[in-house]
């Protein structure tokens, strides 16, 4: 099944993200992590490509143990600093591994590429890539989006305008980064649709469960961190229980609001972690099965 069929039913739809080992040696421990969270029979389940593509190489490896779990699969595929072959090899892995749900990103760029001329690589946007996989195959593909703003975007407005180019290459819905004030999630939905993107879009939300996981969420996603949340940090992160537990409901409480105003598609960042997973599922587990009936 396509993650458009699930992500535009009538009906919320919970999905849940995990990431990949990056060697052998932690192989098993992920695999049985990314098991226990598939047994809450999620809408979907995505797998990235790993930081800077480390642990690119068993990627399909989990997305195909969780397809073989009896849940939808979501690949991760990065492309930044790929060659033509390489992308066009790694597609036809995914095809025959049977996975047709990809997400398609252009990746962080590495280090040694940053001065690097753009004109030079294979692959210069992530829409390059989504017109790759619209060409080799009938691929359901998905691509990123900012609500507050890309990092290397000059303003939103110009954010935007390169989204537009991406969906218009052929992605068939979006996933935001994480944020954690719904209003800005609003009104970029808004201001979106405004500029005629039109596909669906999943909200993203990551599960703040640590103190130090705030620190490193921000750097990645530079995303905005109301004050009501700080203050939650800062009245509980010493205590790893509270925080886990504090975490969790500022999560559910998003996800409740986003529900309640009609945004049926929620993607939890949940990190390899099926306790987190497994409560915020049941959080919702009501309001999940009155939204079926």
């Amino acid at each position: 099944m396509k993650i458009t069929d699930v992500i535009n039913a009538d009906k919320p739809s919970l999905s849940f993200e995990v990431f990949p080992p990056k060697n052998e040696t932690a192989f098993e421990s992920v695999k049985t992590a990314t098991e226990e969270i598939a047994k809450l029979n999620p809408s979907y389940m995505s797998v990235t490509y790993g930081a800077g593509g480390q642990g690119g190489r068993y990627t399909l490896s989990v997305a195909e143990n969780l397809k073989n779990q009896g849940v939808i699969a979501l690949e991760h595929l990065t492309c930044v600093g790929a060659t033509k072959d390489s992308i066009k090899e790694r597609i036809n892995e995914i095809k025959s591994a049977g996975i047709k749900n990809v997400m398609a990103l252009r990746g962080d760029i590495p280090d040694h590429m940053k001065n690097s001329d753009i004109n030079g690589w294979d692959y210069r946007y992530a829409a390059d890539l989504v017109r790759e996989l619209k060409s080799l195959g009938d691929f359901c593909v998905g691509g990123a989006c900012y609500p507050e703003i890309h990092p290397e975007s000059l303003n939103q407005k110009e954010d935007i305008k390169y989204l537009k180019e991406k969906v218009d290459a052929g992605c068939d819905f979006l996933t935001t980064q994480m944020f954690f004030d719904n209003n800005l999630f609003y009104n970029f939905l808004y201001k979106i649709r405004e500029a005629g993107i039109t596909v669906p879009v999943v909200a993203g939300i990551m599960p703040i469960t640590a103190a130090n996981q705030l620190e490193r969420a921000i750097k990645l996603s530079g995303s905005f961190v109301p004050q009501r949340f700080k203050s939650l940090v800062d009245r509980f992160g010493e205590s790893p229980a509270a925080m886990m537990q504090a975490g969790i409901a500022y999560a559910t409480d998003q996800i409740i609001d986003l529900f309640a105003n009609g945004i049926n598609a929620v993607h939890v960042y949940s990190m390899n972690k099926p306790v987190v997973a497994q409560k915020i599922q049941s959080n919702l587990s009501e309001i999940l099965d009155l939204c079926t009936k």
